[in-house]
């Protein structure tokens, strides 16, 4: 993977902060009777108002802006008339276009009152991909993102979706290299700078196994156990890193105070 220059990390900067822009606009909204069509409905206007395009759409014939993804389905779903309940636990995943760029997150929340089971996998989960970001360096393999995220969550009781991965992103929407949620310390890829790519691990309250529905597109855990995600877009440097999709609000996490 070649290296990037500062402008393309500034415009991925200016992608990645529109994807979290979105997110922060839905927040408030996600409550007991909205509609997934409702809030794909308010990111794609919010996104097209920052001068962005939503991604998503269209994208491999993908028919919504967003997806989101609640309960036990792991990633992908397909935004719909489908009205959100007391006690269900939704992810948003959503990424802004931008002079060329992409900006790529996903964030969890908590619709109304969620069991305590669903509150501690969403904080293991918010928690696993922070540790992983935080060890982030030129000295650094792909594989220590997986062996951190793994050994964390393993410890926590639950378990690493092993079908879906991060990814390279820039000019591309996806590309090389895969990033993975589980795997070995010191393997893979050593990480340089100019590197831009996704985090998202997918945990499972139940076994790692998943199974995509007829629509070609909503992943689900087979188990039927709920599932969790979070996701930044990640740049390298010589010593460290820089997360391009943080929120302005502090809503990276819930529970929200807004």
């Amino acid at each position: 993977m070649s290296n990037y220059t500062e402008e393309a990390f500034e415009k991925t900067r200016v992608a990645g902060s529109i994807a979290s822009g979105a997110l922060d606009e839905v927040c408030s909204l996600i409550v007991p009777g909205i509609t997934t069509n409702k809030i794909d409905k308010i990111c794609y206007e919010y996104i097209n108002d920052s001068g962005a395009c939503s991604a998503p759409l269209y994208y491999r014939g993908f028919p919504k802006s967003c997806c989101t993804s609640t309960n036990h389905v792991v990633c992908h779903g397909i935004p719909s008339e489908k009205i959100l309940k007391d006690g269900d636990i939704l992810n948003v995943d959503v990424t802004a276009y931008k002079d060329g760029w992409h900006g790529d997150t996903s964030r969890m929340f908590c619709v109304g009152d969620v069991s305590v089971k669903a509150k501690k996998l969403i904080q293991t989960t918010y928690e696993a991909l922070m540790k992983a970001i935080s060890i982030l360096d030129d000295q650094k393999h792909l594989g220590d993102i997986g062996s951190s995220i793994q050994s964390y969550v393993e410890k926590e009781g639950f378990s690493v979706v092993q079908d879906f991965c991060g990814h390279g992103i820039g000019e591309s929407f996806h590309k090389e290299p895969n990033v993975l949620h589980y795997g070995e310390k010191n393997s893979g890829q050593k990480l340089t700078p100019g590197m831009i790519f996704t985090i998202e691990p997918m945990i499972n309250a139940g076994e790692f196994r998943t199974k995509t529905l007829k629509d070609g597109w909503t992943a689900v855990t087979k188990d039927k156990t709920l599932s969790a995600q979070f996701e930044h877009t990640i740049g390298i440097k010589k010593d460290g890193y820089e997360i391009f999709t943080l929120s302005k609000k502090g809503l990276d996490c819930p529970p929200y105070k807004i």
